[in-house]
């Protein structure tokens, strides 16, 4: 199976990730709030709730941060409502940006996003404009380990109902409809097989390639983007150069 590699992206999405896990977890935690008090408090009669249960425990989410936030959705602790806001935009050399919000004051992430968006040149454009680029599939990455055989974890993932599997250098990569995706990644788990991520994601139809300079640019908008307590995801289709670190 084939297709664009986006692991450069998700590699350095997840080195920032584990350099700021705190952040990270305040963020997840708040999307399984929300997860609750959409559709309950049990994993089991909850699917989006197992879905961001899954994300958290990729990101090595403690377990009792885990039943806090859950606690917190169905309101035996103190807690916030969030309202999910979605922004779009373009970043340098027109690379396309989604940027998913979870905030209890509209104003002031819009505000902030909008900052964003023009001191790190970008344009924040109309709700639509770039959404049309993406697609909204489930993401499961497996780390390469001695022991574990290509066509083994192939076969795995697409008898479970995966649509799509890229073997890379370091890693297995394995995408899924947003409908199969929780069966994919329980059979995936059933079966011993541990995750780098796992979470539901939008995947850009074409990338944007880019130059060194231009990369810098995109990269300094999705940073400053991510370190904004309301941002929760930010997707993008840049692809940035071969030599870039990050």
């Amino acid at each position: 199976m084939s297709g664009h590699s986006k692991w450069h992206n998700i590699q350095a999405k997840k080195g920032k990730a584990d350099a700021k896990r705190g952040k990270v977890f305040t963020k997840i935690g708040k999307e399984i709030a929300v997860a609750v008090k959409t559709g309950g408090s049990s994993p089991d009669t909850n699917a989006k709730l197992r879905d961001v249960i899954a994300k958290a425990k990729a990101s090595n989410m403690p377990q009792d941060t885990i039943t806090r936030a859950i606690k917190k959705g169905a309101g035996e602790l103190d807690g916030v409502n969030y309202e999910e806001i979605v922004y779009e935009g373009y970043g340098a050399a027109g690379v396309a940006v989604i940027v998913n919000t979870l905030t209890d004051n509209k104003n002031r992430t819009a505000g902030n996003v909008r900052y964003i968006f023009d001191r790190s040149n970008g344009n924040l454009g109309s709700t639509g404009c770039v959404s049309f680029m993406f697609q909204r599939k489930g993401q499961i990455v497996i780390e390469r380990k001695d022991g574990l055989d290509e066509d083994e974890v192939m076969m795995a993932a697409l008898d479970a109902g995966a649509e799509d599997f890229n073997a890379e250098e370091e890693v297995f990569e394995i995408t899924t409809a947003v409908e199969d995706f929780g069966a994919v990644r329980e059979a995936l788990e059933t079966a011993g097989y541990e995750f780098l991520t796992a979470e539901l994601t939008m995947i850009p139809d074409t990338y944007t390639a880019l130059n060194m300079e231009d990369a810098e640019k995109v990269q300094k908008l999705i940073d400053k983007l991510e370190d904004d307590d309301d941002v929760q995801d930010v997707y993008h289709n840049a692809e940035f150069p071969e030599e870039w670190e990050g």
